[in-house]
């Protein structure tokens, strides 16, 4: 018995321990060609390792599945059904608190939805683990990439900026069956969101303030999305929903956070108009927009006029928030909304709650 062995045998040991937990020994004989004696050593290893926990008499063992749990499959896209996929293949085989359950179950579903109808790939492999920590969710898909779909049908060729519109929300390539709220929402389910595609990859890590950040992209086809909940979160899916609603209780998706540290490296900063009128595109669809200045040190009057004192004029009904500002991006700011003040524009510059 090989190492290879043990680790292929954790994709689906939990579902075997479930349904054939009074025979595993034989099921593993009949599934991996072994020994009766071989069967036993390789159970004894995973349940050493936490995969499984036996229960029962030494001469009639029942396993279970232990603190560890994992489920794999692999499907063809053509006439796939996510909520068969869940139902059947992941949710009986997990014990998770009620509210993760639940986000797990949101985050699955809208997941293989997307490569479902947006990859325009023919397979998908979804992974599904339990640790003594986290819930962690692995969907791969054998399509374009989301950053070639993007660019296909928004003319974006630049996986930053694709980026960078996805992080806003409500961007979709199919209108009519989508409004663009999945992977929005999704990501922020999640502690940890991986999303690989295109030779490109971005991490979204939901700690104090949630910031997507450039990361070190795998070599594969398609789309690649990876996430993990912390068992232990009072995080819900509802809580997440009215975060981005500006009406208590409602789910209104129309607040959004615009994170500007995505468009900026060491050759290129925060200068011009012409990268402020991108940062405003499509911001009218929603009412609160908060423009996140986290790990900028400055920005140009340029930029800082056309997105807060130009834009903002002609969309007075949206309430810009400018937040994460260092020193020198306050100042810039707060000049911008003087010069609101002074040309006699306050719902401007009352937007601008700095």
């Amino acid at each position: 018995m090989s190492k290879g062995t043990l680790a292929s045998s954790t994709q689906w040991i939990t579902a075997a321990a479930l349904t054939h937990g009074d025979d595993l020994p034989s099921q593993l004989m009949e599934r991996l060609g072994l020994s009766r004696r071989s069967a036993l050593a390789l159970l004894r290893k995973l349940e050493a390792a936490q995969w499984l926990r036996r229960d029962g008499t030494p001469r009639r063992p029942l396993y279970r599945p232990g603190a560890l749990r994992q489920v794999v499959q692999a499907y063809a896209l053509q006439g796939l059904h996510e909520d068969r996929a869940w139902a059947r293949d992941f949710a009986p085989f997990f014990d998770l608190p009620a509210n993760v359950a639940r986000m797990a179950q949101h985050a699955f579903s809208e997941l293989l939805n997307n490569a479902i109808d947006h990859s325009g790939g023919s397979a998908v492999t979804v992974s599904m683990r339990q640790t003594a920590m986290h819930v962690q969710l692995l969907v791969s898909d054998d399509g374009c990439g989301v950053f070639e779909r993007i660019e296909r049908c928004f003319d974006i060729d630049d996986p930053t900026l694709a980026m960078f519109e996805l992080s806003k929300g409500k961007l979709t390539s199919l209108p009519e069956q989508h409004s663009g709220h999945g992977l929005f929402f999704t990501a922020r389910l999640a502690d940890f969101f991986n999303l690989h595609a295109n030779a490109t990859a971005f991490q979204l890590r939901c700690l104090d303030r949630p910031a997507w950040v450039r990361a070190k992209p795998i070599a594969r086809q398609g789309t690649s999305i990876y996430m993990a909940i912390e068992l232990a979160t009072d995080r819900t899916l509802d809580s997440v929903l009215q975060a981005h609603s500006q009406d208590a209780g409602a789910r209104d998706f129309d607040r959004t956070v615009v994170p500007l540290r995505l468009l900026v490296d060491e050759r290129a900063g925060l200068e011009s108009r012409a990268l402020a009128k991108r940062v405003a595109s499509r911001l009218p669809a929603f009412r609160r927009a908060e423009v996140d200045f986290s790990g900028i040190a400055d920005v140009g009057h340029g930029f800082a006029d056309e997105l807060f004192r130009v834009f903002g004029r002609r969309h007075p009904g949206l309430e810009l928030v400018p937040v994460g500002m260092a020193p020198r991006v306050l100042a810039m700011v707060e000049s911008v909304r003087r010069n609101a003040e002074a040309q006699g524009l306050p719902a401007v510059a009352a937007a601008m709650k700095v």
